[in-house]
Protein backbone atom coordinates (compact mmCIF):
# COMPACT_ATOMS: atom_id res chain seq x y z
CA UNK A 1 0.00 0.00 0.00
CA UNK A 2 1.79 3.10 -1.41
CA UNK A 3 0.71 6.51 -1.36
CA UNK A 4 2.31 8.64 -4.43
CA UNK A 5 5.30 10.64 -2.93
CA UNK A 6 5.54 14.67 -2.70
CA UNK A 7 8.03 16.35 -5.01
CA UNK A 8 9.25 19.60 -3.58
CA UNK A 9 7.47 21.67 -6.26
CA UNK A 10 4.20 20.40 -5.71
CA UNK A 11 4.51 20.98 -1.95
CA UNK A 12 5.70 24.34 -2.49
CA UNK A 13 2.94 24.81 -4.71
CA UNK A 14 0.55 24.13 -2.02
CA UNK A 15 2.25 25.98 0.43
CA UNK A 16 2.16 29.16 -1.98
CA UNK A 17 -1.44 28.95 -2.27
CA UNK A 18 -2.08 28.86 1.38
CA UNK A 19 1.00 30.10 3.26
CA UNK A 20 -1.03 31.43 5.85
CA UNK A 21 -3.35 28.46 6.49
CA UNK A 22 -0.02 25.66 6.32
CA UNK A 23 1.60 24.66 9.69
CA UNK A 24 5.21 23.96 8.91
CA UNK A 25 7.49 23.05 11.79
CA UNK A 26 10.69 23.88 11.04
CA UNK A 27 12.72 23.34 14.16
CA UNK A 28 14.41 26.51 13.77
CA UNK A 29 11.78 27.17 16.96
CA UNK A 30 11.65 24.27 18.47
CA UNK A 31 9.96 20.44 18.69
CA UNK A 32 6.40 22.05 18.60
CA UNK A 33 5.00 18.84 19.54
CA UNK A 34 7.28 16.49 17.75
CA UNK A 35 9.55 13.63 19.21
CA UNK A 36 11.59 10.94 17.87
CA UNK A 37 11.42 7.69 19.93
CA UNK A 38 9.99 10.24 22.78
CA UNK A 39 13.54 12.04 22.38
CA UNK A 40 14.04 15.33 21.03
CA UNK A 41 17.19 16.31 19.86
CA UNK A 42 17.62 18.82 17.75
CA UNK A 43 20.66 20.04 15.71
CA UNK A 44 20.86 24.02 14.52
CA UNK A 45 22.51 23.54 10.88
CA UNK A 46 22.13 20.77 8.34
CA UNK A 47 18.56 20.75 7.94
CA UNK A 48 16.95 21.49 4.79
CA UNK A 49 17.88 24.30 5.47
CA UNK A 50 18.59 25.59 9.06
CA UNK A 51 17.52 22.79 12.24
CA UNK A 52 16.37 19.39 11.87
CA UNK A 53 14.99 16.75 14.40
CA UNK A 54 17.68 14.38 14.32
CA UNK A 55 17.83 10.84 15.71
CA UNK A 56 20.33 7.92 16.12
CA UNK A 57 19.83 4.73 18.14
CA UNK A 58 21.14 1.65 17.95
CA UNK A 59 19.29 -1.82 18.12
CA UNK A 60 16.12 -1.01 17.79
CA UNK A 61 13.12 -2.51 15.91
CA UNK A 62 11.90 0.94 14.23
CA UNK A 63 11.20 4.24 14.81
CA UNK A 64 8.39 6.34 15.50
CA UNK A 65 8.50 10.48 14.68
CA UNK A 66 5.23 11.18 16.34
CA UNK A 67 3.27 14.15 17.69
CA UNK A 68 0.32 13.94 20.15
CA UNK A 69 0.28 17.50 21.21
CA UNK A 70 0.16 19.95 18.68
CA UNK A 71 -3.32 21.27 17.04
CA UNK A 72 -2.40 21.54 13.58
CA UNK A 73 -1.99 17.82 13.22
CA UNK A 74 -4.55 16.06 15.04
CA UNK A 75 -8.75 16.64 16.17
CA UNK A 76 -10.84 16.59 13.82
CA UNK A 77 -9.39 16.29 10.00
CA UNK A 78 -13.28 16.58 8.94
CA UNK A 79 -13.00 20.19 9.96
CA UNK A 80 -9.14 20.49 8.75
CA UNK A 81 -10.75 19.53 5.12
CA UNK A 82 -8.28 18.61 2.16
CA UNK A 83 -5.10 18.41 3.51
CA UNK A 84 -1.50 17.26 2.57
CA UNK A 85 0.51 15.69 5.42
CA UNK A 86 4.13 15.91 4.65
CA UNK A 87 7.95 15.41 6.07
CA UNK A 88 11.86 15.98 4.47
CA UNK A 89 13.69 13.16 5.84
CA UNK A 90 17.69 12.31 5.28
CA UNK A 91 18.90 9.06 6.20
CA UNK A 92 22.67 8.91 6.81
CA UNK A 93 22.21 5.18 7.48
CA UNK A 94 19.90 2.43 8.31
CA UNK A 95 21.50 -0.93 8.83
CA UNK A 96 22.01 -4.58 10.50
CA UNK A 97 25.18 -5.48 12.58
CA UNK A 98 25.05 -8.61 10.86
CA UNK A 99 23.91 -7.89 6.76
CA UNK A 100 24.75 -4.39 6.32
CA UNK A 101 22.82 -1.33 5.46
CA UNK A 102 19.04 -2.15 5.14
CA UNK A 103 15.84 -0.61 3.90
CA UNK A 104 12.74 0.59 5.58
CA UNK A 105 8.98 1.49 4.45
CA UNK A 106 8.18 4.57 6.16
CA UNK A 107 4.23 5.25 7.15
CA UNK A 108 1.96 7.99 8.51
CA UNK A 109 -0.44 6.51 10.59
CA UNK A 110 -3.33 8.33 11.90
CA UNK A 111 -3.99 7.39 15.68
CA UNK A 112 -7.31 6.76 17.59
CA UNK A 113 -6.64 5.88 21.15
CA UNK A 114 -10.51 6.50 22.32
CA UNK A 115 -11.64 4.32 19.77
CA UNK A 116 -9.83 1.56 20.49
CA UNK A 117 -11.33 -1.92 20.71
CA UNK A 118 -10.65 -5.57 21.08
CA UNK A 119 -7.34 -5.37 23.82
CA UNK A 120 -5.34 -3.15 20.54
CA UNK A 121 -3.75 -0.11 22.31
CA UNK A 122 -5.17 2.58 19.25
CA UNK A 123 -6.97 2.28 16.21
CA UNK A 124 -5.64 3.64 13.16
CA UNK A 125 -5.98 4.21 9.40
CA UNK A 126 -2.53 4.33 7.32
CA UNK A 127 -0.53 4.96 4.05
CA UNK A 128 2.69 3.67 2.65
CA UNK A 129 4.98 6.86 1.86
CA UNK A 130 7.91 4.89 0.35
CA UNK A 131 11.14 3.63 1.39
CA UNK A 132 13.98 4.94 3.60
CA UNK A 133 17.76 3.52 2.36
CA UNK A 134 21.21 4.62 3.59
CA UNK A 135 22.57 7.89 1.45
CA UNK A 136 18.91 9.18 0.76
CA UNK A 137 19.27 13.18 0.85
CA UNK A 138 16.54 15.55 1.90
CA UNK A 139 13.47 13.91 0.35
CA UNK A 140 9.78 15.27 0.48
CA UNK A 141 7.64 12.33 1.72
CA UNK A 142 3.52 12.87 2.45
CA UNK A 143 0.39 11.78 1.38
CA UNK A 144 -3.05 13.95 0.19
CA UNK A 145 -5.90 13.52 2.45
CA UNK A 146 -8.78 14.35 -0.82
CA UNK A 147 -11.84 13.66 1.88
CA UNK A 148 -11.31 12.78 5.65
CA UNK A 149 -15.37 12.41 5.52
CA UNK A 150 -15.28 9.35 3.36
CA UNK A 151 -16.36 6.31 5.10
CA UNK A 152 -14.38 4.00 3.26
CA UNK A 153 -10.52 3.33 3.21
CA UNK A 154 -9.04 5.49 0.21
CA UNK A 155 -7.36 3.49 -2.33
CA UNK A 156 -3.11 2.10 -0.90
CA UNK A 157 -4.51 2.80 2.61
CA UNK A 158 -5.05 0.27 5.42
CA UNK A 159 -6.53 0.17 8.98
CA UNK A 160 -5.20 -0.78 12.28
CA UNK A 161 -7.21 -2.15 15.23
CA UNK A 162 -8.74 -5.10 14.57
CA UNK A 163 -7.35 -8.54 12.60
CA UNK A 164 -8.99 -10.89 9.19
CA UNK A 165 -9.76 -13.70 10.78
CA UNK A 166 -8.91 -15.79 7.75
CA UNK A 167 -5.92 -13.72 6.17
CA UNK A 168 -4.49 -11.94 9.98
CA UNK A 169 -3.33 -9.04 8.30
CA UNK A 170 -4.62 -5.38 10.85
CA UNK A 171 -7.83 -4.28 9.92
CA UNK A 172 -10.28 -1.72 10.47
CA UNK A 173 -12.66 -2.81 13.72
CA UNK A 174 -16.17 -3.71 12.84
CA UNK A 175 -18.47 -0.25 12.47
CA UNK A 176 -15.54 2.16 12.62
CA UNK A 177 -14.94 4.14 9.32
CA UNK A 178 -12.27 5.96 7.93
CA UNK A 179 -14.38 8.89 9.06
CA UNK A 180 -14.36 7.71 12.55
CA UNK A 181 -10.57 7.75 12.75
CA UNK A 182 -9.99 11.03 11.43
CA UNK A 183 -12.76 12.73 12.98
CA UNK A 184 -10.75 11.60 15.76
CA UNK A 185 -6.67 11.77 15.45
CA UNK A 186 -4.96 11.73 19.01
CA UNK A 187 -1.23 11.15 17.24
CA UNK A 188 0.20 11.52 13.95
CA UNK A 189 2.89 8.99 13.64
CA UNK A 190 5.66 8.58 11.10
CA UNK A 191 6.72 5.21 11.35
CA UNK A 192 9.14 2.35 10.28
CA UNK A 193 6.74 -0.12 12.06
CA UNK A 194 4.30 -0.69 9.41
CA UNK A 195 1.24 -2.72 10.68
CA UNK A 196 0.83 -6.30 10.13
CA UNK A 197 4.85 -6.96 10.08
CA UNK A 198 7.67 -7.57 12.49
CA UNK A 199 11.07 -6.37 12.46
CA UNK A 200 14.72 -7.56 13.63
CA UNK A 201 17.36 -5.04 15.54
CA UNK A 202 18.27 -2.20 13.71
CA UNK A 203 20.39 0.72 13.77
CA UNK A 204 19.00 4.23 12.53
CA UNK A 205 20.37 7.46 11.22
CA UNK A 206 18.88 10.26 10.44
CA UNK A 207 17.59 13.29 9.83
CA UNK A 208 13.45 15.19 10.04
CA UNK A 209 12.71 18.81 8.84
CA UNK A 210 9.44 20.41 7.92
CA UNK A 211 6.66 17.99 8.96
CA UNK A 212 3.68 20.00 7.52
CA UNK A 213 0.18 19.81 7.15
CA UNK A 214 -1.28 21.87 3.99
CA UNK A 215 -4.86 22.52 3.12
CA UNK A 216 -5.19 21.95 -0.55
CA UNK A 217 -5.53 25.01 -2.42
CA UNK A 218 -9.30 24.25 -3.61
CA UNK A 219 -10.19 24.51 0.10
CA UNK A 220 -7.89 26.78 1.17
CA UNK A 221 -9.33 29.45 -1.49
CA UNK A 222 -12.61 28.15 0.11
CA UNK A 223 -11.92 28.63 3.34
CA UNK A 224 -11.11 32.25 2.62
CA UNK A 225 -14.11 32.84 1.02
CA UNK A 226 -13.11 32.57 -2.82
CA UNK A 227 -14.65 31.16 -5.58
CA UNK A 228 -12.72 30.06 -8.79
CA UNK A 229 -10.99 27.64 -10.99
CA UNK A 230 -7.27 26.14 -11.59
Amino acid sequence: MKAVPLTVAALGAALAASPSLADVVTFDNGAEGWSIQNAVTIEAAGGNPGANLYHYQIDTFGVNIANSSNPAFIGDYGAKGPVTVSLDIKVNQIWDFFVGDVPRDLVVEFRSYSLAQNGYPYTSVWANLGTLSTGMDWTTLGVHIADPTSATLPAGWGGYGDEDPVTFEPILPAGVTFADVMANVEEVNFTTFVPGYFFGFTNFDFAVDNVSIVPAPGAALSMLGFVGAF
